[in-house]
């Protein structure tokens, strides 16, 4: 088995991976981040639709996500590449948490292209600096694990998931901490997670964060329990939506639940924690890693090429059929459950072993593939 290797960051946090990023503070920086990170091995761009309107009622829920992905101990330094002035304040934000960040804006360089040439210096500084870390061992009670599903199936309950699960136990009982995605994936089962809660506040947050989506896609005119499972989900064999979230809430074993968190924000003590995520698969990868999860293991039933611009995502198919029709997508297949070719355990033994080797370094199928999908949570959906 690897051994858990990371960088440790000047403010005393452990990443896996070792990325400059170059973030655009708003949709009108995406052309100029980009062109930046191309001209500059080693440098990783995002872009969103983000336009910065100062009446955004998400605007804080943006900053937040913006600021915590900027954040995440992957990440050894950022650009924030702005459109004006104002955006400054995204970048300290960033720098009020401890991260090395440089600043430049569109309206000093006189558009895109003047911002792009100016851009080359700063990132070849950053890059600089990054290159000097090195991997070491790196204690377990310093790893943040995202659990997320996407695409599920009737066998999702049975292996991927409660293997996963098996996996999630083993590193709270080490001291890490785990994060449960998708509160929509959770209805139904809220109960069950709250019981196993550390206090009676946990769980009181843990129901009452599934009874206000509940009440939000009502408000709506949506019969959220009607309208679950999704077509996909009811070919792959689920039949309600308890099936399907009694399946989902199976990737978080049977852990003591520690804290119930908003999207994007940073988990407390080491635990199991469940993250106010929505159901789409790229936003809630983006929150877990917001949140600092450093890695996501993500189970699929129907086949989900999601993955992050900074953090591995291991994958772990239900079925055997998924795993053999998406070659080098999926990294694990937990459908052998079924064939009896491993049991449950060795299955959980295994995810944790994957876990651990592409922390140390192991390229997932996702970072193989050139997954870097980046959403973000907006008006509309469900707020924690």
């Amino acid at each position: 088995m690897s051994e858990l290797t990371g960088y440790r960051r000047e403010n005393g946090r452990w990443g896996v991976r070792n990325h400059v990023l170059v973030l655009p503070a708003r949709a009108g920086a995406n052309v100029a981040a980009a062109g930046i990170a191309a001209g500059a091995a080693g440098a990783v761009a995002v872009r969103h639709e983000w336009v910065g309107h100062p009446d955004d009622p998400d605007a804080a829920l943006v900053r937040r996500t913006l600021a915590g992905f900027a954040c995440n101990p992957n990440v050894a330094a950022v650009l924030v590449v702005g459109v004006g002035p104002a955006d400054a304040a995204l970048t300290a934000e960033i720098a009020a948490r401890g991260q090395r960040v440089e600043f430049l804006t569109l309206a000093e360089h006189r558009g895109s292209a003047g911002t792009i040439a100016a851009g080359q210096g700063l990132i070849s500084s950053l890059l600089t600096t990054a290159a000097v870390a090195v991997r070491e061992p790196m204690p377990i009670s310093e790893l943040v694990v995202g659990l997320e599903c996407g695409g599920s199936d009737a066998l999702s309950g049975i292996t991927a998931n409660p293997a996963l699960g098996i996996a999630s136990d083993r590193l709270v009982a080490e001291g890490a901490t785990t994060m449960l995605s998708e509160v929509p994936e959770l209805v139904g089962a809220e109960r069950i997670l709250a019981a196993r809660a550390v206090s009676a506040e946990v769980g009181e947050r843990m129901v009452r964060v599934v009874e206000d989506f509940e009440r939000e896609v009502e408000a709506l005119g949506i019969d959220i329990r009607g309208a679950q499972p999704t077509p996909g989900n009811i070919e792959g064999g689920l039949t309600t939506i308890e099936e399907k979230s009694l399946g989902a809430a199976k990737k978080a074993g049977n852990a003591p639940l520690t804290g119930v968190i908003d999207f994007a924000a940073q988990p407390g003590p080491h635990g199991l924690y469940v993250m106010d995520t929505p159901g789409h698969d790229i936003e809630q990868m983006v929150g877990l890693v917001a949140g600092g999860c450093q890695i996501v293991a993500f189970t699929t039933g129907r086949g989900t090429p999601t993955g992050s611009p900074i953090a591995p995502c291991l994958k772990i198919s239900t079925n055997s059929r998924i795993f053999a029709r998406m070659a080098g997508d999926i990294d694990l297949d937990a459908g052998r459950i079924v064939d009896g070719s491993v049991t449950l355990a060795e299955m959980g033994e295994e995810i944790y072993d994957g876990i651990v080797a592409a922390c140390a370094g192991e390229p997932t199928a996702s970072e193989r593939r050139g997954n870097s999908e980046f959403a973000i949570r907006r008006a509309g959906q469900h707020h924690g």
